[in-house]
């Protein structure tokens, strides 16, 4: 709990501001994404992902990236693998602007659940799990989102506690 809190602590400063960055910014500013932000620097994204999008990013959180077997982290950021860690990085962006209550209508829309392609080509569901939103991966792995709507120029970031990987 007291991990969420502190997200949600350090993430607020960035919502005042946030309109007038983009999604990159977002992460950048936020303690708590370092690792992601290492990531996308490593896989050459910074440039994409401050386009003019829109685009939904689910970011996972240092702690998130912690939780990957010993050594993932490091091996995905040397260059040889970039192509590896580019697919994983893209695999949590999708094309538009999807803030909470988007993502909420269309997991009820769909009956209960909601398929995400995202920018790497994968899919993702959405589903609700009491009021928090689910993201499940290609693999059958779970991540929450803990924060939502931190809205930047060009697109939306919600905090995720999970990585999520593509097939």
């Amino acid at each position: 709990m007291k991990k969420v809190l502190f997200v949600l602590f350090s993430l607020a400063s960035t919502m005042a501001f946030s309109q007038k960055n983009d999604v990159v910014d977002i992460a950048i500013s936020s303690k708590d994404h370092t690792t992601l932000v290492a990531a996308v620097k490593a896989a050459d994204l910074v440039t994409t992902l401050k386009g003019e999008g829109p685009f939904t990013v689910f970011a996972p959180t240092n702690a998130a990236f912690d939780n990957l077997p010993a050594g993932t982290v490091e091996s995905l950021l040397k260059p040889e693998n970039k192509a590896q860690l580019s697919k994983i990085l893209t695999y949590h962006v999708v094309s538009g602007n999807l803030d909470a209550a988007a993502v909420v209508a269309a997991i009820k829309k769909g009956k209960g659940k909601v398929e995400l392609t995202t920018v790497s080509g994968g899919k993702l569901i959405g589903s609700l799990e009491g009021d928090k939103v689910k993201l499940t991966d290609e693999n059958g792995n779970s991540a929450y989102v803990i924060v939502a709507d931190l809205k930047g120029s060009n697109g939306v970031v919600h905090v995720i506690d999970a990585v999520l990987l593509p097939k």
